[in-house]
């Protein structure tokens, strides 16, 4: 097992906490060297209009909390899903500029945006843009939530759809 599959691992297991919790399945790690610093998972998806309680947020709300002087450029976040736009641009903001993610976000995912083509201040950004590190695991937990009809989040939507389509 490399690094990214220890360190997706362990957002996978952070994911399937989220599921049994019947959230939507994300989780993240933010790991610096071999050293997680933080871990996060998705909060208040059952809540309509709550789109702030996403994991890779509560998980830079944890690392500001118990490393709050830490070098962000030196981070890098691994993810159960793509960051969606809003995350994207937050972790971006915050200089974290590393991303690993397990299962594409084919409705809104971020990390295909024209970097370069944005303003200043991100278009100088390196960024580094891992996908599909443990996929198959992944896409097993959100088959898992979008199959069940106890949870109603994003149901009938085209990142539904496609999941539910995926072999």
């Amino acid at each position: 097992m490399n690094n990214h599959e220890k360190y997706m691992s362990i957002a996978l297991e952070q994911a399937a906490d989220a599921l049994r919790e019947g959230e939507f399945p994300v989780g993240c790690v933010i790991v610096a060297g071999n050293t997680i610093l933080a871990t996060g998972k998705r909060a208040n998806s059952a809540i309509e209009f709550s789109e702030i309680d996403h994991g890779e947020i509560i998980a830079l709300r944890n690392l500001q909390k118990t490393h709050p002087d830490i070098d962000r450029s030196s981070v890098t976040i691994y993810t159960t899903m793509e960051p969606c736009l809003m995350c994207f641009s937050t972790l971006l903001v915050n200089n974290i500029t590393k991303m690993v993610y397990a299962y594409e976000d084919v409705m809104g995912g971020g990390t295909n945006l024209p970097i370069r083509q944005l303003s200043p201040l991100y278009a100088s950004l390196e960024i580094s843009v891992t996908k599909h590190i443990m996929r198959q695991e992944s896409l097993r937990l959100f088959q898992a939530f979008f199959g069940s009809a106890s949870n109603d989040y994003l149901k009938g939507t085209l990142l539904a759809e496609y999941t539910l389509q995926q072999p």
